[in-house]
């Protein structure tokens, strides 16, 4: 589950890039500069930079060079609780080479760094087996991997997240190396939610499996957990979908969003704060060009770069200049030129058209990247203009940053 909300971010004024003063730009990154970038809490060594001390500014992530990078998927949560109840760290990285081949790191208490153990792995080493792979996926304690439109699983399947038919309780059903999802081809993306998968075809149509608890497979008439891939019927048409924790958003040909799964701080952007065991319409949304979907939060960014966003927003995450949860898509009016937008359980980050990239929201754990673990009401700068950034991605339910 997500951390519990530990502050209050009170905003008087909106997030805009205006605030960016000319001093916190002034110096420009090398456009050589070839890393991975990571910053942020490291207790599940997450960050790839070989140790677990935490972050709070960009570091290189060890052995991959930025420009050998395809996809990067973040995933897992951070400890919580103390003494006996105490959870171990779960965070752990993803990243798909353009070769094909897929390197991982990060905690791996479910299997889900895909090693063959359920040792931990501070540094990238590659997930054995693994080559021809188009896309990947990180959810809280399990990977997902498309290869040749068929999926492959590993990780957590208490849920039966894993699609393999089967779903078996922790630690005896870690699925350390990958399997193949069951009945399911011609796959063109993936998304992994907290103990959910999400599979979009060549055809427009999404499947999903694992849990159904508040409505997150997108199926109606089954309440009940699927360790096998079943259609949500309802949708026709997706060309890209992004997951959270417990929903998922999916874009249509026609420009227009459809979410399902729990809703309980806005994020289906329907208006209200039910949950939906069937795809709903995000209200006052067009010209969609990119949807992405926070732990429970969402973001919209439109064909001139500009920003909706809608969702939990209690450390001011959404950007509106208010730490209020919002049911439908509010804009970030000022927020332009954004080329992907990412977040964790409480802070947002965005690559922008200039290289640079910025965060706002909480940052107690330094997942801003401005090297102060002080929250953020305007956005902060973690990698000046001219970085040549393209992409950023945050874990599931844990508050780290990634830029490449």
């Amino acid at each position: 589950m997500p951390p519990a909300r530990t502050t209050t971010l009170t905003l008087t004024t909106a997030l805009t890039l205006t605030a960016l003063t000319a001093s916190t730009l002034t110096a420009r990154a090398d456009s050589s500069d070839p890393w991975i970038r990571s910053w942020g809490n490291n207790t599940g060594s997450q960050l790839g930079n070989g140790n677990t001390t935490l972050q709070p500014t960009p570091a290189n992530v060890q052995g991959i060079a930025r420009q050998d990078v395809q996809e990067l998927a973040a995933g897992g949560a951070e400890p919580a609780g103390s003494g006996t109840t105490a959870t171990p760290a779960t965070a752990f990285t993803v990243a798909l080479l353009k070769d094909g081949t897929v390197m991982s790191w990060g905690a791996n208490t479910s299997g889900q760094i895909g090693n063959g153990t359920t040792n931990a792995q501070g540094a990238p080493a590659a997930v054995a087996g693994l080559s021809g792979i188009g896309h990947v996926a990180a959810g809280l304690n399990h990977a997902l991997a498309v290869r040749n439109g068929r999926v492959l699983s590993w990780g957590s399947n208490t849920s039966g997240q894993l699609g393999n038919g089967v779903a078996a309780a922790d630690p005896a059903g870690a699925q350390k190396v990958p399997v193949t999802v069951q009945s399911l081809d011609r796959v063109v993306d993936v998304g992994a939610g907290c103990d959910f998968s999400v599979a979009l075809r060549d055809n427009g149509s999404v499947w999903t499996w694992g849990s159904a608890t508040d409505g997150r497979l997108g199926i109606d008439d089954d309440k009940n957990n699927s360790s096998t891939p079943k259609q949500v019927k309802a949708l026709t048409d997706v060309v890209a979908i992004s997951v959270g924790c417990a929903h998922v958003l999916a874009l249509g040909a026609d420009g227009t969003v459809k979410s399902w799964g729990r809703n309980g701080d806005g994020q289906l952007g329907n208006d209200s704060k039910a949950n939906s065991a069937v795809p709903v319409t995000v209200q006052y949304l067009d010209s969609v060009a990119k949807v992405s979907a926070t732990t429970n939060g969402s973001f919209a960014v439109l064909d001139d770069g500009s920003v909706r966003a809608w969702g939990d927003n209690g450390s001011g995450q959404l950007g509106d200049g208010t730490t209020d949860d919002r049911t439908t898509p509010v804009p970030i009016d000022a927020v332009r030129g954004v080329k992907e937008i990412a977040g964790g359980p409480d802070h947002t980050i965005a690559a922008l058209d200039n290289g640079s990239v910025i965060a706002w929201g909480a940052n107690g754990a330094g997942q801003l990247g401005n090297g102060s673990t002080t929250q953020a009401a305007t956005p902060v700068t973690a990698l000046p203009a001219g970085s040549d950034i393209s992409h950023v991605t945050a874990p599931t339910n844990a508050r780290s940053s990634f830029a490449y």
